[in-house]
């Protein structure tokens, strides 16, 4: 055990020390810079004190506002969380935080993380009654928002403390401050280290119902970082786009990383595929956090618009968050090189597993393998592990799976291993390939088939842009598959043709008894298909 714990600690000093994160320093404030992290350990506010003690003058953020020095992010949530504490917001209270992605957002959770309280993350796409509902359970002390969310919030906000982090007006509504105002007024001195650091508390997705609070800890060692770092190769003082929402698990995990490494975050409100390659030729970006929709997006605008920007500044583009069919893998590597990483994990698991571009190419369509520290395993069942080439429960292990649900609520534990919700298999070389959701199973005819598979075969179709798949109960066979599908524009494919590509490559029992054509699929905000609004859609007489 020692020997593995020392291995570890090596491991992660060669790997962050690679990268750069410890990179040379003046003794000075090298000095000042130890402090602030025996301080605030490792947590955000750490992230900021000793960035601004070694590059001051370096850039922090650019979004639409302009651009901000790490400086000058250190000293405004310094005053900001001063402002706040003014306000009565104390260590321990919760903090709801509904935001696009710029400035506001990063001195929010970092605000938080200076003065203790907890910052609560909410989903920029909740309705009303569902952000009501959140915030009654969580019970947040305040709402930091965005004006354009004002009438969203108007129930879920009455008692609480308001603040406007975004507004194009520069005038706060009735009854709420902006937040710029508070960091002009605010101390910017250093803040008094709270007793306990504040948790992230991250909404599940809600796809398969009402959303729920997933309490998260800081991490107690800087070992999951490195371990990440050393599958997907990021480097200290980069510029990181992320694209992928800060409120989602995946954009906030680059946020946090992106901090620790002292890189430059370039933020967009609202993802613009154009938008985002100008963004990457100007400020020459060498890493994109996104969601795999968003790439089907970027590839959409033909490679006589792609070939009018510089992207070649990327050596990383990662993506997470929903399925990444091998096919989109394929086509974004062939389009921009062999740069893409595909992490697969849960808002309860963290991360599971990392398909790096050699994965990608081998096995198209695969979730990787498991980074240092992380235990995948697969049971049946009845609990039991199951072999290679097997179908099994995903369960996951790693210093970052969450400490349970704000209603008390856990998911199911194995053997130390927390329960992802999907079921998979292993490959003989290693690689987890997810076939789907655990509840998403279907048995038709006495046969098991899982949409996932029947999914990436249709996909792979010429002309199909999107596709999804779900159960449909059958008196005769139990139930059926329907699968639902986008074709591209200009593209022509029949009912016929889709089931006949899948007779070709699966099983007869898999191939779906009834096709459906849409305009497009309902999504979330983080480009998950919302399947639950599909039950009914394509019903025949």
């Amino acid at each position: 055990m020692l020997l593995d714990s020392l291995s570890t600690k090596a491991f992660t000093v060669r790997t962050l020390v690679e990268c750069g994160m410890f990179g040379p320093t003046r003794p000075d404030r090298l000095v000042r810079t130890l402090k602030a992290i025996r301080d605030w350990g490792p947590t955000a506010a750490a992230g900021y004190a000793a960035s601004a003690i070694r590059y001051p003058d370096d850039v922090s953020i650019i979004d639409e506002a302009g651009s901000l020095t790490f400086g000058e992010v250190h000293r405004r949530t310094n005053a900001l969380a001063h402002a706040w504490s003014d306000e009565g917001i104390v260590e321990g209270d919760n903090i709801a935080i509904l935001c696009r992605n710029h400035r506001g957002f990063v001195e929010a959770m970092v605000a938080c993380s200076k003065l203790g309280a907890h910052a609560l993350f909410l989903n920029t796409a909740f309705a009303a009654p569902q952000l009501a509902e959140v915030c009654e359970r969580e019970q947040p002390r305040a709402i930091v928002y965005d004006e354009e969310f004002e009438q969203v919030v108007a129930g879920a906000a009455r008692d609480r403390r308001r603040f406007v982090a975004w507004s194009d007006s520069g005038r706060a509504p009735a009854g709420a401050d902006l937040l710029e105002a508070l960091i002009e007024r605010g101390d910017p001195r250093d803040v008094v280290v709270p007793a306990t650091n504040g948790r992230i508390v991250i909404l599940t997705s809600g796809t398969t119902g009402t959303p729920k609070g997933a309490n998260r800890s800081q991490p107690q060692t800087l070992d999951p970082i490195a371990a990440l770092i050393s599958k997907i190769p990021l480097r200290a003082r980069e510029r990181t786009l992320i694209a992928a929402p800060l409120f989602h698990s995946w954009g906030l995990a680059h946020l946090i990383l992106a901090i620790g490494l002292s890189s430059t975050l370039v933020l967009r409100r609202r993802f613009d595929r154009q938008d985002a390659l100008s963004a990457i030729d100007e400020h020459g970006v060498s890493a994109l956090i996104v969601v795999p929709v968003m790439l089907q997006r970027i590839l959409e605008l033909g490679p006589r618009t792609l070939g009018r920007y510089d992207t070649g500044s990327l050596r990383v583009i990662a993506a997470s968050g929903s399925s990444l069919p091998g096919e989109l893998a394929t086509t974004v590597m062939d389009s921009f090189g062999d740069v893409l990483y595909n992490l697969y994990g849960s808002t309860e698991v963290a991360w599971a597993t990392v398909a790096t571009p050699e994965d990608l190419r081998a096995a198209p369509g695969t979730a990787g393998r498991p980074p240092r520290g992380t235990v995948v395993r697969l049971y049946d069942a009845d609990d039991e592990e199951v072999g290679a080439g097997e179908t099994g429960r995903i369960f996951v292990g790693n210093e970052l799976v969450f400490d349970g649900y704000s209603d008390g609520g856990n998911k199911a534990l194995v053997d130390g291993l927390l329960c992802s919700g999907d079921i998979g298999h292993f490959d003989d070389a290693g690689r987890l390939f997810v076939d789907g959701r655990d509840d998403e199973m279907i048995v038709s005819g006495g046969e098991n088939v899982f949409p996932r598979e029947v999914e990436d075969t249709i996909a792979m179709l010429e002309g199909i842009d999107e596709v999804a798949a779900i159960g449909i109960e059958d008196a005769d066979f139990g139930q059926r598959l329907r699968a639902f599908v986008v074709v591209r524009d200009g593209a022509t494919i029949s009912e016929q043709d889709v089931k006949a590509h899948v007779k070709a490559n699966l099983a007869r029992y898999k191939v779906p008894r009834e096709v459906v054509f849409l305009d497009e699929l309902p999504r979330n905000a983080t480009g998950k298909v919302l399947k639950r609004e599909l039950v009914g859609t394509g019903e025949r007489p």
